[in-house]
């Protein structure tokens, strides 16, 4: 399957998609990588080492910095799988591969792709690809 890289780079990883857009600030405990917005289907789930799989980020500019912020900690998601492009997100993930050489890819999906991922399943993203595991 292929993905468009926003951030190329590889990583593997259990996917866990969320139903909703996510703002990570106010939305990701960056300490714990615990997704902590109450009114978020997905509230208390672990983001941390997984491949995040989301329609959009939503919300603050300030994301970027929870998310670099994340990273650094390593509480973060190992990749971001989007379904549509995302400035912020991206730009979390720049900052963090720029301050603290730590590559985390950020893709846009395919509408069948993206729709096809199941939360638990192993991905691998490489080289502008995905592949089940």
């Amino acid at each position: 399957m292929t993905v468009r890289p926003l951030l190329a780079g590889t990583a593997t990883g259990s996917v866990l998609v969320l139903d909703e857009p996510l703002s990570m600030w106010g939305g990701l405990d960056p300490e714990t990588g615990e997704l902590i917005d109450r009114r978020h289907p997905q509230s208390g789930a672990r983001l941390d080492g997984c491949i995040l799989v989301l329609p959009s980020g939503r919300g603050s500019s300030s994301s970027a910095s929870v998310l670099a912020e994340a990273i650094r900690l390593g509480t973060a998601p190992m990749a971001i799988v989007l379904a549509e492009p995302d400035d912020i997100i991206l730009l979390g993930a720049l900052v963090a591969r720029e301050l603290y050489g730590l590559v985390h890819p950020v893709v846009v999906a395919d509408e069948a792709t993206y729709r096809s991922l199941r939360t638990g399943e192993r991905v691998t993203i490489a080289d502008g690809e995905l592949a089940r595991d």
